[in-house]
């Protein structure tokens, strides 16, 4: 176990150090995408950084992190809809997060696509809300919609913060993140059954 949390903390600093590369934006673009199927950091090291260097262009790193980040989602969904015993499981195996893939599954049962967006805005690990959408066979439009509406909160979220908190933006998005991520999907999840029970 000790090794393992080794590995993952390398890879945090990798992933860390790769902000100040000069193909910064085409690192982030690769790692955003790779994490929404197999890659355990989230891109979120990456633009933390990227912003304090660059505060203006806060938007730019966030964008590219989102359509990055649903491209590598699109990925996952086929890997699970096709490859989902012989690859999928495997690969959540390795990571440790089987134990998330009957959590998902419970949650998509109940709530349906609101779970994709809920689990995509929030900590809950991406990889696996994209590899169990396409093994549940999760319509793929409703699937796209939600990826696309959750990741670009999540990353503008943290940009934003970051833009607005300078030099301690890096300690607060630790401590605080996820009590952000959460509150604002409570907060859209209020509006949507709002609008759903009200309108409709």
């Amino acid at each position: 176990m000790q090794g393992k949390l080794a590995f993952l903390d390398k890879w945090y600093e990798d992933t860390k150090a790769l902000a100040r590369h000069r193909l910064a934006y085409r690192w982030l673009a690769f790692i955003s995408f790779i994490e929404s199927s197999f890659f355990p950091i989230p891109p979120d090291l990456m633009i933390i950084p990227m912003v304090q260097a660059n505060l203006k262009n806060w938007w730019k790193i966030a964008l590219v992190a989102t359509v990055a980040s649903v491209l590598g989602g699109i990925a996952g969904y086929f890997l699970g809809l096709f490859f989902f015993d012989a690859l999928a499981v495997p690969v959540l195996e390795a990571l440790g997060k089987t134990d998330k893939m009957a959590e998902f599954s419970a949650r998509i049962a109940q709530y349906g696509g609101l779970a994709v967006f809920g689990a995509g805005l929030t900590p809950f690990p991406y990889k696996v809300i994209t590899i169990m959408s396409g093994a549940l066979k999760i319509n793929f439009a409703v699937f796209i919609a939600a990826s696309v509406m959750a990741r670009s909160l999540r990353f503008f979220l943290v940009a934003g913060i970051i833009r607005l908190a300078g030099p301690k933006a890096e300690e607060i998005m630790k401590k605080h993140f996820g009590l952000f991520s959460i509150g604002l999907f409570v907060l859209l999840a209020g509006m949507y059954w709002a609008y759903m029970h009200f309108m409709h």
